[in-house]
């Protein structure tokens, strides 16, 4: 009989890499703060220097990047998935998208008020034109304008709305500092008011709420969990995992996730929060 025994932790080394490998097919990896991704993105540095961030950019910086397929074995039964994108995926390839099952996408317009995507109607129109429900988001950095200034840069360049069932009402991405104090220098009092004057405007401007994009950490360190916004604005929550988790405060169910920021699609990998019609209800206000 053989009785020569495997290296002490051998097997135990073997188990964890084939768990790991398993939970990265049905729920996606995750890959350190700080690193690159594949996904179409470039590295923080890249982005710093074009003054030109991606939704989500910082949310990986701090947070961790992740990449995933498009989910098909968890979640909720009645989901769309989309994605969105800037300047960095250039001229994307909207029909294989579609093809992939991408029904939605959301395009960087602006950022500050001294950026504009120029790959903007080509990402824009053509999403539209192949059947997407698409809308426009705005990179805040409040830091440097004030909301109201902001949201009219944001309307003037490309983030207007109308009711035609396939225009999605404007994102307002407000996550960490690319550069400096993460919460811009604001108090919480100061965010507070600072996204309301954002919201207020481009609801005067576009006759629509903005979704607001955040994560639940920068949320509760930067506005204090003050104000409720869950009256007026959709959620889209940034959560690179397998499940949505704790939502920023006082918003009890969230519209979007932003769940990776590379995988089926260009660009981030989002999911809309429920059946296609309820998505086209959206987009009709």
């Amino acid at each position: 009989m053989n009785t020569r025994l495997r290296p002490a932790g051998r097997g135990r080394r073997l188990a964890a890499a084939l768990t790991a490998m398993i939970l990265s097919v049905a729920f996606g990896a995750t890959t350190p703060a700080g690193a690159a991704t594949s996904g179409g993105n470039p590295p923080d540095s890249v982005q710093d220097a074009q003054h030109n961030h991606t939704m989500g950019s910082q949310v990986a910086r701090h947070l961790g990047h992740r990449t995933a397929e498009k989910p098909t074995a968890f979640g909720p039964a009645a989901v769309v998935y989309g994605m969105d994108v800037s300047s960095y995926q250039g001229n994307v390839d909207w029909q294989t998208a579609w093809n992939n099952g991408g029904r939605f996408a959301y395009v960087k317009a602006t950022e500050g008020t001294y950026y504009i995507n120029g790959y903007f109607a080509q990402q824009y129109n053509g999403s539209y034109n192949v059947g997407m429900i698409r809308g426009a988001y705005h990179f805040a950095t409040p830091n440097t304008t004030n909301g109201t200034t902001q949201a009219n840069y944001f309307v003037d360049h490309g983030g207007g709305w109308s009711r035609d069932g396939k225009t999605l009402p404007g994102a307002l991405d407000i996550e960490w500092n690319p550069s400096g104090a993460e919460c811009y220098g604001l108090s919480q009092a100061g965010m507070v008011q600072w996204i309301l004057d954002f919201s207020n405007t481009y609801h005067a401007r576009a006759g629509v709420w903005p979704v607001i994009y955040t994560a639940q950490q920068w949320w509760q360190d930067c506005t204090g969990n003050r104000g409720d916004f869950t009256s007026t604005n959709p959620l889209w929550v940034a959560r690179y995992a397998s499940s949505v988790g704790v939502l920023p405060y006082a918003w009890t169910v969230y519209t979007f996730w932003q769940y990776a920021d590379s995988g089926t699609f260009p660009g981030d990998q989002d999911e809309f929060n429920g059946s296609y019609d309820r998505l086209q209800a959206l987009a009709n206000g």
